[in-house]
């Protein structure tokens, strides 16, 4: 019988062979015989001594093969019961010789007996499977337990391990390699430290963790002519693979530039030209040797955390770790290339890594360099995941970047600023969006010319922070300027046309001019599905606004048939956390208040408040906005307390956030004094109502719709 252990380098697969040779002597009358396959010499040196011990004819007559002879010997009835182990077989070219036809390798010399067993120890699972398939016994880590007791049978002192959190943490950054954990203890008791002495050093930079998993150690159960460390012990794999299987190793060495972890297989080096057969091939090299592990799809992979460090020092070493590094950027980069444009799945998953990059290679960036070309679109990306406060750390180091690089007026540093405006917009911190789109609209007038491109996104970009601000007459007045400029620059179905026009219609809503609203978003939405696609973010958006429209004109039924639909595909699309999902199901909440529908409202309307704080803070405009809504659907249950607690809370907040005329606060004011009146407070709630009216007056005008409401209510209350 034939059986192979594999598994990767450290994980104990020596041992197993041990403990199984030594049960086996224990249990029967069995000799057994090891050979150390470290290289062809150790192998015919193993034959010739097992050979003259079992005083085999001939073995030392040096015409005679001694192979042959030990083959013979134990394939034969009067061998007795034996146990062959080959331990590390890992280089298959000394058993398979076909260097001509006459040529031999070991699988020719391997004894065949009903009473004799043979036992390989190999890194590489497709050798183990060649050797003795089906008969493969694949070890994987150890579990925390086991690890705990290996580590606590190598400490001198077994009172280390009673530090449960130290063992805990030292266990899983060692990624329960059996090697790992030796060696670890081997430094703990030479040096007299503790186990969470260990973990410091572990923690430190990437070269402080080679040098320490680097060290040698004694250890009675390794051979001696082997170094043990858990950093040298794959050396040896890494370059038979090298020179076995050149792409694998290419896809070794960039896989040890980026993230360990969910490394998606389109991310891989592989030219165009190669046929897909080989890219299998290779990925096989990597997982047969354990370096890698294939996820469930198989369309991404996992590297050993400890490989990964050990990798990247061979690189060091090799000097190509700046060049690997450099390949992976680059990738990473096109990866991640206009991520509004494609498929959202595919630069998510790079993101982790475009992060591990920039982490471990920290700037300032040079100007010309690919990691700021990286930092860039990896900040672009940050932003269309609605990561703002990522994304403004990102974009305020850009525009620095680009002012010290460039000069203040340069195409590339009012591009930068434009985008850190719009992060701040996305924040709601719209003093700073207002005062940055401002001075970089009027450097991209003197610079690039009134009816420019970037120009004309310069003035819709302030258009917008004009209407969040509540200033609609500017907002208006900007935004239609930027519609007649692009319809005649870039033409009617232009995507930032069709931008532009759907801002300005959202200004027509804030006005209370919805039926010009609606007929200015519906065109926009049947052109963006034309020009976009019907799934596009840009689409999504003009859906949700029209949806709005048809809530303030009373279309319930239109407007929750259509937002529902946004939620969906948002949720497909951007995420079920992200800032416009979330801005789309609060939305949806209001509809189902209109409706009458209060249950389905407090619940979606309460867990998008809760989302929002988490994904924008409490104090964020639209967590303020939900919890506005919220407040509103318990004053519609007739939840007065709950109501006024919240409504308060948010009239407060607005106050402080956006000012004390903002539209919005003015909206809060309104709902506060209703709960008032409905609780008895009759003397607050018409102050409150006769401010809230004074203030809608000045801020909205006389025929506003709010501010009609408003006045309604105040004109009933003092009859």
């Amino acid at each position: 019988m034939k059986i192979a252990i594999t598994g990767l380098g450290g994980i104990g697969k020596t041992q197993l062979a041990l403990e199984f040779a030594f049960q086996q002597k224990e249990l029967s009358d069995c000799a057994v015989f090891w050979i150390s396959c470290v290289n062809s010499e150790t192998i015919d040196q193993a034959y010739r001594i097992i050979s003259r011990e079992l005083e085999i004819p001939g073995h030392n007559d040096a015409q005679l093969n001694v192979k042959e002879l030990l083959r013979d010997y134990l394939s034969s009835d009067n061998s007795g019961r034996w146990l062959l182990v080959f331990d590390n077989v890992d280089d298959l070219s000394v058993w398979e010789d076909n260097t001509s036809p006459s040529s031999r390798g070991l699988l020719d010399y391997l004894p065949k007996n009903d009473i004799g067993t043979i036992v390989f120890t190999t890194r590489d699972n497709r050798a183990a499977f060649k050797l003795a398939s089906p008969n493969v016994v694949n070890l994987s880590e150890m579990d925390e337990s086991t690890s705990q007791q290996l580590l606590k049978n190598y400490l001198g002192n077994e009172d280390l391990v009673k530090a449960e959190e130290d063992t805990r943490i030292l266990l899983e950054r060692l990624a329960y390699l059996p090697l790992a954990i030796v060696q670890a203890a081997s430094y703990v008791n030479m040096n007299q430290t503790t186990l969470q002495d260990y973990i410091q050093l572990l923690d430190k930079q990437e070269a402080g963790q080679i040098e320490l998993l680097s060290k040698d150690f004694n250890d009675d159960w390794r051979y001696q002519s082997i170094q043990n460390s858990v950093a040298k012990t794959w050396l040896i794999s890494f370059t038979e693979i090298k020179k076995r299987d050149p792409l694998a190793s290419e896809f070794l060495s960039f896989m040890a530039c980026i993230d360990s972890k969910d490394i998606p297989r389109s991310l891989l080096p592989r030219p165009s030209s190669l046929p897909e057969a080989r890219e299998v091939e290779a990925i096989g090299t990597l997982t047969g040797y354990s370096f890698i592990t294939k996820h469930t799809t198989g369309n991404a992979f996992s590297m050993h955390r400890l490989v990964h460090i050990a990798t990247r020092n061979w690189l060091r070493a090799e000097e190509t770790l700046d060049t690997w590094t450099d390949k992976a950027v680059t990738r990473l980069a096109d990866a991640l290339l206009e991520p509004d444009q494609t498929d959202r799945a595919q630069w998510r998953s790079c993101m982790p890594h475009a992060h591990y990059i920039l982490t471990l290679n920290a700037g300032p960036y040079d100007y010309n360099s690919l990691l700021l070309m990286l930092f860039k679109r990896y900040g672009d990306c940050l932003y269309y995941e609605g990561r703002y406060k990522e994304a403004e750390i990102n974009h305020e180091e850009l525009v620095k970047i680009f002012k010290t690089t460039l000069g203040a007026d340069h195409p590339g540093t009012l591009t930068s600023m434009y985008n850190l405006a719009s992060v701040y917009k996305r924040q709601g911190r719209w003093d700073e969006a207002e005062k940055l789109g401002a001075q970089e609209m009027e450097a991209c007038k003197a610079k690039l010319g009134a009816d420019h491109p970037d120009t004309l996104s310069s003035i819709s970009n302030l258009a917008t922070v004009y209407q969040s601000q509540g200033r609609w007459d500017e907002a208006e007045k900007l935004g239609a300027q930027v519609v007649e400029a692009r319809k005649t620059k870039l033409g009617a179905d232009h995507p930032d046309t069709l931008t532009s026009m759907s801002n300005l219609a959202l200004v027509y809503e804030s006005q209370g001019r919805w039926d010009e609203a609606e007929k200015l978003e519906a065109q926009v939405v049947e052109a963006r599905k034309t020009k976009l696609g019907a799934d596009h973010p840009g689409t999504l958006t003009s859906m949700s606004n029209l949806a709005s429209a048809y809530r303030n004109q009373g279309r319930w039924d239109e407007a929750e048939k259509l937002e529902a639909q946004v939620v969906e595909a948002r949720k497909t699309k951007l995420g079920a956390d992200h800032p416009d999902t979330l801005t789309s199901m609060s939305n949806l909440a209001l509809v189902y208040e209109s409706q009458g529908r209060w249950d389905e409202a407090e619940k979606l309307g309460a867990q998008v408040v809760e989302a929002s704080k988490t994904k924008l803070g409490a104090d964020h405009p639209d967590t303020l906005t939900s919890m506005s809504n919220l407040a509103l659907v318990y004053e519609s249950q007739g939840r007065w307390d709950e109501a006024e607690e919240l409504g308060e809370h948010v009239v407060e907040a607005y106050k402080t956030k956006l000012g004390a005329d903002h539209p919005d606060t003015l909206t809060s004011m309104n709902n506060v004094a209703i709960v008032w009146k409905n609780l008895d407070r009759h003397a607050d709630a018409l102050e409150m109502m006769q401010s809230c009216v004074e203030a809608r007056n000045r801020v909205l005008g006389l025929n506003h719709p709010n501010t009609k409401n408003s006045a309604a209510w105040l004109t009933e209350w003092e009859e």
